[in-house]
């Protein structure tokens, strides 16, 4: 006679089954053991088992197992499994900043912080290579046609908790006048931070403008007009900061000391 053995485990014992989701490219997820967020670009079969590797938005890949209960998916916990051939992972699409695109993302209400600039070639500039993200976060950049007002205009702001404000300042080495005006701000909710060329153009790779160099301009000459003439361009800023910023597509066209500057402004005004 055949035994009987039922499984008498209480259902409210029994472990919820998890679910299997293909890695397929773009494909936002989240490692359990160490937390790391990343969109899926490649999976791979290896002697110890397949592996799905992952890209933050920064760019930084970590390669892991595809162990089961492995990762969250909007929270939950999934088996990630390898995808048919038909839905092989590819590279996601980029914003021009380096970072994930999401498609059909809508703008978000403007958050109440704020990222000042110097100058509208700032502006302009910081708005192609990071329009998408900002537009994502809620962030607004402005510009100020000059910062030598810096502490007053930081007070009218009066940044908060809620409202905090940031500060990009061209040329802020120390010994400046602009490191001595961004020194007298003073507050837990303002960053200050700058990078160290002279203007906002010589942040822009000499090689994407297709020169070797930026040119040296003597001290007391007005810097735009000197680049101009050593370069043999017409005497009109105008037309050729449009001619640069034309040459600016992604964040590789920009020098690592404007880039790291311009991320740090937008994680500090969209931090909770």
């Amino acid at each position: 006679m055949r035994s009987y053995n039922p499984d008498l485990t209480p259902p409210w014992k029994k472990s919820a089954p998890v679910p299997e989701v293909p890695a397929e490219a773009d494909l936002v997820v989240e490692e359990v053991g160490t937390g790391f967020c990343g969109a899926v670009i490649r999976c791979e079969k290896t002697a110890e088992g397949p592996t799905v590797t992952l890209e933050d938005r920064f760019g930084k890949h970590r390669v892991f197992p595809m162990a089961p209960r492995g990762f969250l998916l909007e929270g939950r916990v999934v088996t990630l499994v390898r995808p048919t051939a038909a839905a092989a992972p590819r590279k996601p699409a980029r914003t021009a900043s380096g970072s994930l695109a999401v498609p059909g993302a809508r703008a978000r209400v403007a958050r109440a912080g704020r990222i000042y600039v110097e100058g509208r070639h700032d502006a302009e500039l910081v708005e192609k290579v990071w329009g998408d993200d900002l537009r994502i976060e809620g962030v607004v950049v402005e510009y100020l046609e000059g910062i030598d007002d810096l502490p007053a205009i930081v007070d009218e702001f009066a940044p908060g908790p809620d409202a905090r404000l940031g500060v990009l300042v061209d040329h802020l080495v120390p010994g400046s006048k602009e490191s001595r005006i961004a020194a007298a701000v003073s507050s837990d909710h303002a960053l200050i931070v700058g990078h160290p060329y002279i203007d906002v153009w010589e942040a822009v790779k000499p090689s994407s403008v297709g020169i070797t160099a930026w040119p040296r301009v003597p001290h007391g000459q007005d810097w735009k007009t000197g680049v101009c003439r050593a370069l043999g361009w017409p005497d009109n800023t105008g037309a050729a900061w449009q001619h640069i910023l034309g040459r600016v597509h992604t964040y590789k066209d920009l020098e690592p000391e404007l880039l790291g500057r311009v991320e740090e402004l937008i994680d500090f005004v969209t931090a909770p």
